[in-house]
């Protein structure tokens, strides 16, 4: 008798349901459930930073000459900023439209300082990111500086004899290996991993019909905005610029998409994001190593449009009237923020406090948004990974690679 084997991607979306059920109407026993899914989570935070300096040291070395590591680096960069600013903007013409904090009454008081510049600068920040104890950024989970120590020491591989360099190419590639070995054990628990989290996460959340009446059409707009981005932006430069079917890529990146959204961590999801981009839309190895785990680290499509949105709707709800000037400084602030934001639950509620600095708004404010983050964040992180794969896929189609998922079909298939 055949054995009936349900996708993976599949067994995720039941399990979310389940957990949603659980969560309200089991609310009392959630301890028996919510352990596995702190057990899931530990288990992909311990593979993160291994996988992110195997990845992006064994796609450099493959990738060979200064030159192909400067292009690759160039384009997926252009990608980043131009993809994050889109969002921006999607979500600035959103919120000034719709107007979710004019009127609204949030029982907000006290006085606005005005507009200050942000106290950290571009140089010093970038200055930050090179490690005085590499160990020590790795202990601590700083991923810029990891990712700048991975890409320097893979660069430094290419450029000493032959030799030692094929045996650390070998070594590294061998470990990258072993890591995606490691993540498909921890891969077959995600199921049961995200019941126990979506549980949680339900049975936590008390006042969520009050909450949706108050900030109601603040979800709304910033909801409306990912979803823009997900539905037409992302879409048309699949379709126009990568050249692939973007339905044939949702289905490919379908298991990444439903853990990112169910985990709300970048990071978590990486693993799965680089599984499903080689071996479902076959992009080659030396551009998901390279684009991956940089995109799940500075490219947050997602936390910028919604930083943005949060920003202006505290505003607003302050009867702020913003200026072009003053928005476009939200703006600037709003993409380097999201570059910074670590791939990680809530790391956006951290860095709306550089925007509300940098534009004089009390940071009292935020508790006006932290209680329906945990949900924006779900549909933010999804997005994130969703670009982070367009980005891959943008990247290897400009280096002549082809794609499972290209628009004409199995006529172009690797």
């Amino acid at each position: 008798m055949k054995k009936i084997r349900i996708k993976l991607h599949w067994q995720i979306f039941i399990a979310l349901v389940l957990g949603v059920f659980f969560g309200l109407y089991l609310k009392e026993h959630v301890n028996w459930v919510e352990w596995i899914g702190e057990v899931f989570l530990r288990g992909l935070k311990m593979i993160i930073i291994p996988i992110i300096l195997t990845s992006i040291i064994s796609a450099i070395t493959n990738i060979g000459s200064a030159g192909n590591i400067g292009r690759l680096g160039l384009k997926t960069i252009i990608y980043y900023i131009t993809t994050s600013i889109l969002a921006i903007l999607t979500g600035l013409i959103l919120v000034n439209l719709i107007k979710p904090g004019a009127g609204a009454d949030l029982g907000l008081t006290g006085d606005v300082e005005g507009f200050v510049l942000v106290e950290k600068s571009l140089g010093q920040t970038f200055i930050e990111m090179i490690p005085v104890n590499i160990f020590k950024a790795i202990v601590e989970g700083k991923m810029l500086s990891i990712i700048l120590f991975a890409f320097l020491f893979g660069f430094v591989i290419t450029q000493i004899n032959n030799k030692h360099k094929e045996m650390l190419t070998d070594f590294f590639n061998a470990s990258f290996e072993a890591m995606m070995k490691l993540t498909m054990i921890i891969i077959k628990l995600a199921p049961l991993g995200i019941f126990g989290i979506i549980a949680g996460v339900v049975a936590q959340t008390e006042n969520l019909a009050v909450l949706a009446l108050r900030m109601g059409e603040y979800m709304i707009t910033v909801i409306v905005g990912l979803s823009i981005h997900c539905l037409i932006t992302l879409p048309l430069i699949q379709l126009f610029l990568a050249k692939v079917n973007p339905l044939k890529h949702f289905q490919a990146v379908s298991t990444p998409l439903l853990t990112a959204f169910s985990t709300s961590s970048t990071m978590a999801t990486l693993p799965l994001t680089l599984d499903a981009v080689e071996h479902n839309d076959g992009v080659s190895r030396k551009i998901t190593g390279f684009t991956l785990p940089l995109g799940a680290t500075v490219n947050m499509d997602g936390t910028a449009l919604y930083e943005c949105v949060a920003a202006v709707f505290i505003a607003q709800a302050y009867g702020l009237d913003l200026s072009l000037t003053q928005q476009a400084l939200v703006v600037i602030t709003a993409l380097l923020a999201s570059i910074g934001a670590a791939g990680v639950p809530m790391a956006g509620m951290v860095m709306i406090t550089i925007i509300l600095s940098a534009i004089g708004l009390p940071l009292e404010a935020i508790g006006l948004i932290i209680s329906v983050d945990r949900i924006l964040d779900m549909f933010r992180t999804a997005t994130n990974v969703w670009s982070d794969t367009t980005g891959a896929l943008v990247v290897a189609r400009t280096e002549g690679e082809v794609f499972r998922v290209s628009v004409r079909g199995k006529n172009e298939e690797k």
